[in-house]
């Protein structure tokens, strides 16, 4: 049986990028670009009209911009959205803006280095190919049973509506991790990580008991304003992490990109150290990495947390916690945007306990005693 093709609309101002674009996608056989927008009206119409699988939208254009045009297509229940977003302070905060309207990820626009063309072409085909052959999936089930299109697509993230307060979602007090008193939490994420997270930090309070460490896949440039955004909406203090800071209960430390993070206990201060990437891992910075030296630092009182994105990005860390006696959940597939972390987390024997999203914040508070 021939494979299905995914079909894309490339959406830029720029021509020279919608050249780059087309051609990257087009190196792979089972993708194929059928059209070009040079403006978001353009875009928004091209995706009416051709009705692709995929749709990748630059973040800065004349007009109608990318966030947008990203918050229309989403409105009029198109096709994912993946953001190209210029590796800039106004660039980065209007990627996160469009993630949160629903566009499912982004990559860092190429530029003239070879290795991040190389780079970036790796990541925007993998992508293409998971949203674009999930999309075709659905349609085509969609089109041959008369199940209700709700019970096809993933749960929806619980979005907080300004005024009502969270969600109540009940959770079970887990036997099996009652007697234990944790000192630090553990968070890994990649893609659906910035909305993930947007549903867990906020929803702490200000007086949750120990420290959190995040690692968030990302290009330089995007975690300080992440860290930024997710600290105005939050109780806790969120903050970008520099080298040599300490861990403080109520305070979550987001891993610069770019830079890996480990812990360093030294008279009886645990701080964080910031390093080169010396092992080359495929991400800088490491899930294994900071889940490791967690475990290492921590022993029994690390509590380790996986959610969703691609790959198996956590693994050989949360096993350090596991085997030092932690604790570890995972988010569970429905409210996963990429079911890949945590499903690799869980092959492997290594959560505890899965649980949606939605329950994860409320989950942390449960297992720390927070109010």
């Amino acid at each position: 049986m021939t494979p299905r093709v995914i079909t894309v609309v490339v959406t830029d101002d720029s021509a020279f990028m919608r050249r780059a674009i087309q051609k990257m996608l087009e190196k792979e056989p089972e993708i194929r670009v059928v059209g070009t927008a040079a403006s978001g009206e353009e875009g928004i119409e091209m995706v009416e009209r051709l009705r692709p699988d995929v749709v990748t939208m630059d973040v800065e254009m004349p007009g109608i911009g990318g966030l947008e045009a990203a918050r229309t297509i989403v409105e009029r229940h198109g096709p994912p959205i993946i953001m190209v977003s210029a590796l800039t302070r106004d660039g980065a905060e209007t990627t996160l803006r469009a993630l949160e309207v629903g566009a499912v990820d982004f990559i860092p626009k190429p530029d003239s280095a070879l290795i991040d063309i190389v780079n970036v072409q790796r990541e925007l085909v993998e992508k293409v190919k998971h949203f674009g052959s999930r999309r075709a999936y659905l349609r085509a089930v969609r089109e041959t049973t008369t199940i209700q299109r709700s019970s096809l697509t993933e749960a929806p993230l619980a979005r907080r509506t300004p005024g009502l307060a969270p969600p109540v979602v009940r959770v079970r007090r887990p036997v099996a991790a009652g007697a234990r008193v944790f000192a630090c939490v553990a968070i890994g994420t990649s893609t659906g990580g910035p909305v993930a997270l947007s549903q867990i930090l906020p929803h702490l309070p200000a007086g949750f008991p120990i420290p959190i460490v995040v690692v968030q896949h990302m290009p330089p440039g995007f975690t300080r304003p992440l860290a930024e955004r997710l600290d105005a909406l939050s109780s806790i203090d969120v903050v970008e992490g520099v080298d040599g800071m300490p861990l403080e209960a109520g305070t979550a430390i987001i891993a610069p990109a770019g830079r890996q993070l480990r812990l360093h206990r030294s008279l009886g201060t645990v701080r964080i150290a910031l390093g080169d990437d010396e092992q080359r891992s495929l991400h800088v910075p490491s899930v294994d990495a900071m889940a490791a030296s967690v475990g290492e630092t921590y022993g029994a009182g690390s509590l380790g947390v996986i959610l969703t994105g691609m790959g198996h990005d956590g693994v050989q860390g949360l096993r350090v916690i596991k085997e030092r006696g932690g604790y570890v959940l995972g988010q569970d597939e429905a409210t996963s945007v990429v079911y890949g972390m945590p499903r690799a987390a869980a092959m492997a024997g290594l959560v505890d306990r899965v649980v949606p999203l939605q329950a994860v914040s409320r989950t942390l508070c449960e297992l720390t005693g927070a109010p």
